[in-house]
């Protein structure tokens, strides 16, 4: 049997690891998932039943139902100030997933290089890899709070540099890029003739000031592949509906790998989206509060624990240190898990400026996020337990 030797080069992803091992385990609460805890709105689901039931079962055409695409573009330019096409700009995607993989695909040649912004989502490299790309790695530290500056890309660009792929607000970090700090990295790309890949599907889960998007500095409009969806803000990660803005070239070059491969996205999802987007964004800021005071609440109960865990001011995650600990990431959450039944997802899965760190979602019940804190307390405690005679015994000799 034969199998692509880079399919079987890739790794498996290090999150479906921690649940895997969850599932098996009784009393578990759960701060590893990415998904919002809330279901989708009513009016959605019934839109999307409601057109099930009028016969709406078809085929779309490849670039999405016409209707969605001048809604997006309607709440894209109010979002971001900046006007796609709706007819050849904006492409409905199956999933942000799907668009950061034809997004990939349609700029890379072989052997070309793709900087990727660390931490970062898992997919972003794998889809550099199986476009036949090499994905550079470029790190961001807690004492920059995981925000990407203008020197760190300049190390790592060489003539075979052709695109970056940033992610802000960030998954696993929950950091955010101001309009200035996006400045230094479009300076870079125009200065150095670099596509930008800007996945903002958490835009609308940003807690302090507005969002800035990349594709609304100077010079960044046709130069920036613009990434965004409905399972964060909207709640309907299962509808699997996303979509790209962009320069019609680049949108029509995506549109023809999701030609080929997914064809459309389903109509069903499509008209859910329609509706969420019709039907105001209410149920969405209700989300937003919500997050926002459970946000606060986990990262203040980390920081009492001695983790030491910066402000996160966008998306629903906590990224606390656990290096005072001494054990690695992994080591951390699979005792954490198995010990007292805690759900995290090791920061090294999301690239090597990860390690030492946890991604913690705050996508919980706030019953369920101070108890989680209250295990960890105790966890840490039984560290320091474990962790006392060795330190007694050091001081003797």
């Amino acid at each position: 049997m034969k199998i692509a030797k880079k399919v079987i080069e890739l790794p498996s992803s290090g999150i479906r690891k921690y649940f895997d091992i969850a599932s098996t385990i009784k009393d578990v609460i759960s701060l590893g998932v990415g998904e919002p805890d809330f279901i989708t709105p009513w009016r959605v689901r019934e839109a999307s039943i409601y057109g099930m039931e009028k016969g709406r079962t078809t085929y779309t055409s490849n670039w999405g139902l016409l209707e969605l695409r001048e809604l997006i573009s309607k709440y894209t330019y109010e979002g971001t100030g900046v006007d796609y096409g709706p007819k050849d700009e904006i492409l409905v995607t199956t999933g942000v997933s799907e668009g950061i993989d034809l997004a990939v695909r349609a700029i890379t040649d072989p052997g070309d290089e793709i900087l990727v912004v660390e931490p970062s989502y898992v997919s972003y490299k794998p889809c550099v890899i199986m476009a036949g790309g090499k994905p550079v790695p470029v790190t961001t530290t807690l004492d920059n709070e995981f925000k990407v500056r203008r020197e760190d890309i300049e190390k790592k660009i060489t003539p075979r540099t052709t695109a970056i792929i940033i992610n802000y607000p960030n998954n696993p970090t929950g950091s955010i890029m101001t309009r200035k700090d996006l400045e230094e990295v479009a300076d870079v790309a125009v200065e150095h003739d670099l596509m930008v890949i800007s996945d903002e599907v958490y835009e609308k889960l940003t807690y302090e000031g507005k969002h800035s998007s990349m594709a609304a500095l100077n010079g960044m409009r046709d130069n920036t592949i613009h990434l965004n969806g409905f399972s964060k803000a909207f709640a309907m990660t299962g509808w699997r509906l996303g979509y790209a803005c962009g320069n019609s070239e680049i949108i029509e070059a995506m549109m023809k790998i999701h030609q080929y491969t997914m064809l459309c996205a389903p109509i069903t999802a499509q008209m859910g989206a329609i509706e969420a987007l019709k039907s105001g964004q209410q149920d969405m800021l209700d989300m937003v509060k919500e997050y926002n005071r459970r946000r606060r609440v986990i990262v203040r109960g980390f920081n009492a624990l001695g983790m030491r865990c910066f402000e996160p001011k966008g998306a629903f995650y906590s990224f606390p240190s656990i290096k005072s600990t001494g054990l690695t990431s992994e080591e951390f959450s699979e005792r954490l898990l198995y010990d007292q039944g805690v759900v995290t997802v090791p920061g090294s899965v999301f690239g090597e400026s990860g390690a030492g760190h946890l991604r913690c979602s705050y996508c919980a019940s706030m019953e369920d996020i101070k108890e989680a804190l209250a295990r960890i307390g105790r966890f840490l405690d039984k560290l320091k337990q474990e962790q006392a005679p060795t330190i007694r015994n050091k001081t003797r000799q």
